[in-house]
Formats: C-alpha cells, structure tokens, sequence
C-alpha cells in the first residue's frame, strides 16, 4: 500500500479525505445521465477504484503521521466541518473502499439480470450516493454531518432495495419497511446529537468529548447516549432492532445485498465503538452498565436467537440475513467486554465478517443468475453443476463457522481470550454454542449442494455450468481472502489492534 500512496500526487494526499467522498457524489450525478448500464457501470468502476487508491492514501498518511485533521472549506474546527481520521476509521474507510471495488465488478452481469435496462444507470448512480455516504459516516468528525451523511447513505439504500421489486414485489415492502426503521433510527440519532449540542454547545466530536466528562451527571448526557445507542443499534442490525434486516437483505438485488451485508451494519458499529469510546466518557457510570447490559447481554442474545432462527429458514438469503444478525451479536459483544482485547476482536470480527459474507452472497448470486434458485432445497447437486461457485461458498460458510484454516476462527478466538481474560465464562460458553448453531445451518446448504441429488431440469445436456467470470473473480478475490488471512493474520490482526488502540486512546483524553 505504501507503493501507491507513494505515487500518488501531493494535492491528492493533502485533500483526501475530501476528495474520497466528493468523487462518488459528483459522478453519481454523471452516472444518471449515462445512456445505458454498461456505461453507468463503467462510471461506478472508475469512481469505486478512484476512491480506493485515495482511500490507501489516506490510510498509509494516517500511519506515518498520526490523527489527519481536514478542515472543510478552510473553517478550522470546532466552529467548521471536519473530517477527522485515525487508525480506527481508517480500517473502515478501506473496507468501504475495497467492497466497494469487489462488488461493482461483480454487479455488471448480476445488474444487467435483475435490473430492466432502462433503470440501470439510475441503479449505478443510487450506488454511488450510498457508496459516498457510508464513506462519510465512517470519516466524519462532525455529530450532525455524520447523521447527514447516515441519511445520504440510507435514503439511496432504501431505493436500490425497492428496485429488486422486478425480480420479487416483496421488495417493495421491504423497502417501505426499511425506510421506516431507518427513519426511526435516524430520528432517534439526532435527537441525541440535538442534546448533546444543547449540553456541550459543539458539534466536533473530539470538541464534545472534552467537555463530556464534567457532564457526566447531566440527564441530558444520559438522555443523548440513551438516543444515539437505540438510532444507532437499529442501523447497525443489533438484536432487537434488526427486524428490518432479513427481508432486506432476501428481497434486495443480489448485488445490492453483497454491497450492504459487508459494508451498511459494520459502519454503524463502527460509530457505535466512536460514540463509547472517544465522545461519551467510558468511565461514566451509564456508559459502564451499557457495555454489559447493552452491548454484551443483548449481543450474546443475538448470536443464539438470530443463529436459531436461521437453522429453521428455508430461503437461503434470509438464513444468511439471520446470520448476519446472529454476526453483528459477535461485534457487539467484543464492544461489550470493553477492553483492549475485547474492541480488538471486535473490529476484526468486523472485516472478517464482510469477507464471509461478501462471498456468501456473491455465491447465491451466481447460484441465482444461472438457475434463478432462492430456496436451499433448490441449490441441491450444485457442487456438480457449479463447482467452482460451490467451493468457494464452501470456504466461505466454513470461515462463518468458525473453523481452523478459514479466517473466522481467529474472530472467535480472539472474542473468546478478551471474555476469558474478564471473566466472562459464561460469554465464552454463548459464543461455542452460537458456532455449534450456526454449524447446524451452514451444514444445511453444504448437505444440499455436495450431497443432495441434483434436479433433472440441471443435468439434462449439460453436466455443469459456470457463472460469469466478472462474478467468479471478486467471488474468489474473498474466497481466498478467507484461507489467506488464516495463515497470515498479523496484517488484519495488526489493524484491529491499533483501531481498538485508537479508540481507546479517545477514552483516556
């Protein structure tokens, strides 16, 4: 990475961390008036792989000079808008970046499948504005431009949701259920930002988190933690605000599921861990019973209720949608624990997580362009027919389990050392009887697609079928990624670490 920050020029290291978000907001507004989908995504591809090689930019500045500080418009902080990155929101930002990369290369046959011909560059463009918005939520130092940005990136959402509607109307009251709870959320959320406005007098977050801890007795302060945590646990999915989650996620797109299933609900956490740790004063008393009440309890009770509802889905994408709350449980419980050991493994989990599930739902999609299959009954025979999509959802659903030799062992591994080393006995036992759950389910798609007898209609004349290179790649980019990252953790294992160092040097200000 420090190869192609080295090349690139110094107006672009200087003014990254804008550049990185206005490049997808205006070629949004190009991709509109492309004249068909190839070109729309031709635009998504050239912008998605721009803000990558500024996104590593940044991130590599952020290393070797510490916190960057960019003052928008030239007003300096606290009275302008800043975006501020650390070692914490970096590794969000090159997530964001690098799905975003992943996911646009896969959408080009994926798109053209599900979205009529007329809608797709207005499709490319809705991506952009959401794309942009994830990455402005994630570098914000500003409370009301990060809720800005959270509307930007959610109200785009709720559209490409709704277009899947060509495939399956049920998409439509997905999206009007989505659109609901997330408006609820985003509420709650600026609401909480308005009290702590009216308490601290700011709205730079590092400025807040100065005067935060001589407020700490204010019911205002408790009231604007009380909001921000119910806004933000509902973005991100965490049990019990993740009603909204499974039919998103089953009746959007399959490209659109890709993109959000590794990126929307790992960007809430990530300001749920910014709130906990560098706004609100931890060792308040509110904020203490939060991370074991809050954040551990309701976690662990996500991971078994989510991974028991999954075991009794019969449509593979909300198995997956259950997973993945049954996942976010896995985070909340690592912000829970609350120490060094415990944020590390949570924000690890977190990348991990997108690798998993990036390549889960990468798999169904190229399971569904080429034989329109929802159901798991219907991916029976697939190793056969589809070998090369079949292995790599294999690798994939492994690393969900948790096993040896796939990346997700090093999550649970870690969660369960930073529980041991507080005691938590009783979290390390939730998290072995979550894996066991989700083993269940995991072994109810393996069964069907290694297994299980293929049906007629799949092997009449031909004996197998390969889905679109443009979907094999990125498919394998994280299928490897997955058995790589095994082998090699230090690399993630290193950014997890100075993220939770990041975070927790808030704390101590």
């Amino acid at each position: 990475m420090e190869f192609l920050a080295a090349m690139m020029p110094a107006q672009i290291m200087e003014h990254g961390p804008a550049i990185v978000v206005v490049i997808p907001l205006l070629m949004a507004a190009v991709a509109t008036v492309m004249p068909n989908g190839k070109a729309g995504w031709t635009i998504a591809l050239v912008t998605t792989v721009a803000s990558a090689l500024v996104a590593i930019a940044v991130a590599v500045n952020v290393q070797s000079v510490g916190v960057i500080s960019y003052a928008m418009g030239g007003w300096e902080p606290p009275a302008g808008i800043e975006f501020r990155i650390d070692d914490l929101n970096a590794v969000l930002l090159l997530l964001i970046a690098f799905t975003g990369v992943l996911s646009v290369i896969y959408a080009l046959p994926s798109v053209a499948d599900e979205i009529a011909e007329n809608r797709q560059a207005l499709f490319y463009a809705a991506f952009l504005v959401c794309f942009a918005g994830l990455i402005g939520v994630a570098i914000t130092g500003d409370a009301f431009n990060m809720f800005v940005f959270l509307e930007i990136s959610s109200i785009s959402t709720y559209i490409l949701v709704g277009m899947g509607a060509s495939g399956d109307r049920r998409a439509l009251t997905a999206a009007y259920n989505y659109l609901i709870l997330g408006t609820i959320g985003a509420t709650f959320f600026v609401i909480g930002v308005g009290f702590l406005y009216m308490a601290t007098g700011t709205l730079n977050m590092f400025d807040m988190a100065g005067r935060i801890p001589e407020l700490s007795d204010s019911r205002v302060i408790q009231a604007a933690f009380a909001f921000i945590i119910v806004g933000l646990g509902l973005k991100a999915a965490m049990f019990p605000l993740h009603i909204w989650l499974p039919n998103a996620y089953a009746f959007a797109p399959n490209f659109v599921t890709t993109f959000l299933a590794a990126t929307a609900t790992k960007v809430a956490f990530y300001t749920l861990v910014r709130f906990a740790f560098d706004v609100f004063w931890p060792e308040a008393p509110f904020v203490q019973i939060s991370f074991l009440w809050v954040f551990a309890i309701l976690g662990i009770i996500g991971m078994l209720v989510a991974s028991i509802q999954a075991v009794f889905q019969h449509d593979a994408r909300r198995l997956l949608a259950f997973s993945s709350v049954a996942q976010v449980g896995y985070m909340m419980l690592g912000l829970g624990i609350g120490t060094l050991a415990g944020v590390s493994a949570g924000m690890l989990h977190l990348v991990n997580h997108a690798m998993m599930k990036g390549a889960l739902f990468m798999a169904l999609g190229a399971f569904a362009i080429r034989f329109g299959v929802r159901r798991i009954d219907d991916l029976n025979g697939f190793a056969r027919t589809m070998p090369f999509t079949a292995i790599a959802f294999t690798i994939a659903g492994l690393s969900l389990v948790g096993v040896p030799m796939t990346v997700g062992f090093w999550s649970k591994w870690y969660l369960g050392v930073a529980a041991f080393e507080n005691g938590w006995w009783w979290a390390v036992a939730a998290l072995i009887i979550s894996s066991l759950i989700a083993l269940a389910y995991v072994a109810r798609m393996l069964a069907a697609i290694w297994v299980a007898k293929p049906h007629h209609d799949r092997t009449g004349a031909i004996a197998s079928s390969r889905a679109p290179l443009m979907m094999l790649v990125p498919m394998w980019v994280l299928a490897i990624a997955n058995v790589w990252f095994f082998f090699e953790p230090e690399f993630l294992v290193g950014l997890a670490n100075a993220a939770a160092e990041a975070a927790l040097a808030g704390a101590s200000r």
